[in-house]
């Protein structure tokens, strides 16, 4: 049996399916780790965190910011369910950085488990949003 060339991959939001492309290769913000996926990767079910998730075709990467979800990774298709993935130039720098802040507050201000970590989620989140925007500012100043 040959190994497939290329992976499917779909990132699909409850509102939208955001990508469905052939790509070569993928990184998943695994729960325990970065979880990287070639074609012919071994069948697996995974629990994704807040984080990078980021695709390459050729030498091209695409960068998104993922919520909480999963992944069904097969030897040629990888199948991402998220409650958010955002793109790069999507994202509202000023209104992350707002964000990034006020989930801080709150996490210093939080009285029960539960409010300190969602607050901590959400700074988590806004991190991201922040990290994967600069990367892709800077790449386009370059």
């Amino acid at each position: 049996m040959s190994l497939p060339k290329a992976l499917t991959l779909d990132i699909v939001t409850p509102d939208k399916a955001i990508v469905h492309d052939e790509v070569d290769e993928v990184q998943l913000p695994g729960w325990e780790g970065a979880l990287g996926i070639l074609p012919g990767h071994t069948p697996l079910l995974a629990m994704l965190k807040p984080g990078e998730l980021w695709f390459r075709k050729g030498r091209e990467k695409t960068f998104f910011v993922l919520d909480f979800g999963m992944a069904e990774v097969l030897p040629d298709k990888v199948t991402v369910l998220v409650r958010l993935a955002d793109k790069p130039e999507d994202i509202d720098v000023a209104g992350q950085e707002a964000d990034r802040k006020a989930a801080e507050r709150e996490l210093h201000t939080a009285v029960n488990v539960q409010d300190a970590e969602r607050a901590r989620i959400a700074m988590l989140t806004a991190m991201m949003k922040l990290r994967v925007a600069e990367r892709v500012r800077m790449k386009r100043s370059i």
